[in-house]
């Protein structure tokens, strides 16, 4: 099915939108890349502008309202195209341009569209970069899934390497099937891989409960590719494929969508187990009306999660009611783990310490952020510098350091600071 196939049903005069924002940070460390600008226009009509933006101090666009189909549409299979494709071109001074074909906009939700520019200086004098956007996976047509054992248990084979699950910092994604030496392998944030996969291969316009379903199927199939070595047992220098034939669809330089980032923030270091056994389910899971399989159903459990069924009783539904939600004893290329508790206004100790040190990290690369005292005391310049750290970084703005704010301040410090390199 082409992208155009139902472009007469997405008219500028459409009343529904989407919004969409555009970040642009530097591929020679983590830099915001400030007055690049940004012009956006309909992949079908790519002559027509509509809309010119620049760049802020932390690299990104202010957000944009954007014709959208009809939400109906992403509801059930076998209706039109349910998301307008738009493109995006990007230039900076002193960097190579950037243009994204085929960036999916949903109605009602935001879109985050990260873009990573290359310095002239290290571009070698290639061309402008072109990413381009294949159809969504409930849209598109790609091959199933090969049936695969959920529990690898014969040590012997090699198969079985870690003897613990850990989230990594990174996971190497060979972007084609396994054997195609010529496909690239790109190094991504254990993090922004599960967006991306999840960004892929569901509507981020589905119910709470469906999506942080699948997002958790989607980490357990993730960590035991991880856990066993799966690939990298066999000869291979990669941890998964793109192939939805072999594993689940990554697409590099695709857009994100923010309901699905927060809940991967918020639950990315659960996964899927069963009693007695040490290793991440591998969850099996198909679209369930093209294909069918052994696992979970990708519509199915939207239809559930419409008629009121928790996430954990949606996944109980395909995989038994034996399995249950786990947590990853470590998590790698984090300076200091999780307190336990939430920091905020009167909190004080080691923990805000090594919060506002990170913060002050952080803020040499995006100056937005204000500079605090290294007290050990979170007071409110602390909460304000966290807010302004949550709105860049697309988190709940209430200058509350949660989970999912501690996890995210450690991951951008890691990479301003590049303890921790691929």
């Amino acid at each position: 099915m082409s992208k155009s196939l139902f472009a007469a049903q997405e008219t500028p005069e459409s009343p529904y939108a989407g919004t969409l924002q555009i970040n642009v940070v530097s591929s020679a460390g983590f830099f915001p890349v400030p007055g690049a600008t940004v012009t956006i226009s309909n992949s079908d009509t790519p002559d027509r502008v509509l809309e010119r933006l620049t760049t802020d101090e932390s690299g990104q666009t202010r957000p944009v309202e954007l014709p959208a189909p009809d939400p109906a549409y992403s509801m059930t299979p076998d209706q039109p195209r349910p998301y307008t494709d738009y493109n995006i071109e990007i230039t900076a001074p002193g960097y190579e341009p950037v243009r994204i074909v085929g960036s999916e906009l949903l109605p009602n939700e935001i879109s985050l569209q990260n873009v990573s520019m290359t310095p002239l200086e290290l571009a070698g004098g290639k061309e402008e970069e072109d990413i381009s956007i294949p159809d969504h996976t409930l849209y598109g047509e790609y091959p199933p899934k090969i049936p695969e054992a959920e529990i690898k248990n014969d040590p012997e084979s090699g198969e079985i390497i870690l003897s613990r699950v850990v989230i990594p910092e990174y996971i190497i994604v060979h972007d084609g099937l396994p054997d195609d030496s010529g496909a690239p392998n790109y190094y991504v944030r254990y993090k922004d891989y599960i967006k991306n996969v999840a960004s892929s291969e569901i509507y981020a316009t589905w119910p709470e409960s469906s999506i942080y379903a699948n997002i958790l199927a989607i980490q357990s199939f993730t960590l035991n590719r991880v856990y066993t070595e799966w690939y990298r047992s066999k000869g291979y220098p990669f941890t998964i494929t793109s192939s939805t034939a072999y594993d689940q669809k990554f697409i590099y330089g695709r857009n994100i969508y923010s309901d699905i980032e927060r809940l991967v923030d918020s639950v990315f270091a659960n996964y899927l187990s069963r009693p007695g056994v040490s290793q991440p389910i591998f969850t099996s899971y198909c679209d369930g009306e093209r294909v069918s399989c052994q696992g979970l159903s990708q519509w199915g459990s939207k239809y559930l999660g419409d008629q009121g069924y928790s996430a954990i009783e949606i996944l109980r539904y395909y995989y038994g009611n034996d399995l249950f939600i786990n947590s990853a004893e470590a998590i790698s290329g984090v300076p200091s783990s999780w307190p336990g508790y939430n920091l905020s206004v009167g909190s004080s100790g080691t923990k805000v310490r090594q919060l506002q040190e990170q913060l002050n990290r952080i803020a040499q690369n995006f100056p937005a952020i204000p500079t605090v005292s290294a007290d050990g005391i979170y007071g409110e310049e602390t909460a304000r510098a966290v807010e302004v750290f949550q709105r860049i970084f697309d988190l709940p703005v209430n200058g509350i350091t949660d989970y999912s704010t501690w996890y995210e301040i450690s991951g951008i410090y890691t990479a301003v600071s590049r303890i921790a390199q691929p």
